[in-house]
């Protein structure tokens, strides 16, 4: 019987990848790819297809319990290549604002508890009401400020996510590489980093220069596929690698380039995807990986 990808339908192009296939040695499973699964399925889902890393979020960790979801992970044998997400630094309101530092020190913990390699920073849009994207943007900064000192103490790297500028006034006010770089660069390297998205960074011309610029300081690298028409939520518009626009294997060989040698993680949002299998799911991730990544 041929194997379908998901969520096209379409016949399978290439044969799935046998667990230990060496092609599958830096692929990581966002858990977000695969929404339905708890912890225990996504770890569990990873060791069966052979996936050696997997990047958490921080809510199906709290409700599995994050030193559970800890042990799980290390006896699987897996590498958490991320945590997802802090930031949200953003709000002008000083409760708010210390509310939300409060919780990226939770979110520092957790990364520690977990050896993740990064805690992934969606730094946060524009506040209600709010129209001044340069005191948002210095916001972020002074929140890095205080966060950094508590992140370093417990060997825990940050990591700003730059996000398409279609998010910036409700998710991410960093829109470009080349912004969170100049953030990122007031720290040590060690410290603070950059996580590098196909979805939200593959149109800037300014990319190839960027990421030589960044070298190491890309702490993360995520894929996921830009496909038109977008759905009516912008959300939910990632599509499967292979179903849309970007040179995925050539982004690859950009960061590679750029001397990026760590787990690439394969993070998609999208109502098809998450209404499909799980186990299909993650076997379209591997087939498509092979067929256009690597």
């Amino acid at each position: 019987m041929t194997d379908l990808d998901v969520p096209s339908g379409r016949p399978a192009a290439v044969p799935t990848p046998e667990p230990g296939d060496a092609r599958l040695r830096r692929l990581s499973l966002n858990q977000k790819t695969i929404d339905r699964w708890n912890v225990a399925e996504a770890v569990a889902g990873c060791a069966a297809a052979g996936v050696p890393a997997i990047g958490l979020w921080r809510e199906p960790v709290r409700a599995y319990g994050l030193r559970a979801s800890a042990k799980l992970v290390a006896e699987a044998g897996l590498r958490v290549s991320s945590l997802c997400r802090g930031g949200f630094l953003t709000s002008p309101d000083p409760d708010a604002w210390r509310n939300a530092l409060d919780d990226n020190r939770r979110a520092i913990d957790e990364a520690a508890e977990l050896g993740a390699a990064c805690l992934v920073l969606v730094v946060g849009g524009l506040p209600p009401g709010s129209r001044d994207l340069p005191a948002a943007r210095a916001r972020v900064a002074e929140s890095l400020d205080l966060l950094v000192p508590y992140a370093v103490e417990r060997n825990v790297r940050l990591a700003l996510e730059p996000m398409h500028p279609l998010y910036t006034a409700d998710r991410g006010v960093l829109a470009t590489l080349g912004e969170a770089l100049d953030l990122a660069e007031r720290f040590p390297s060690s410290a603070v980093g950059v996580v590098v998205d196909s979805f939200h960074t593959w149109w800037d011309p300014q990319l190839p220069a960027q990421l030589t610029r960044a070298g190491e300081r890309i702490a993360g690298v995520q894929l996921a596929d830009w496909i038109t028409p977008l759905p009516p939520d912008a959300l939910l518009s990632r599509g499967m690698l292979g179903d849309g626009h970007i040179d995925l294997r050539g982004f690859v060989r950009l960061t590679d380039a750029a001397g990026y040698t760590g787990d690439i993680e394969v993070e998609i949002f999208n109502a098809d995807v998450w209404a499909a299998d799980g186990a299909q799911t993650l076997a379209t991730v591997c087939r498509r990986w092979t067929e256009h990544v690597i």
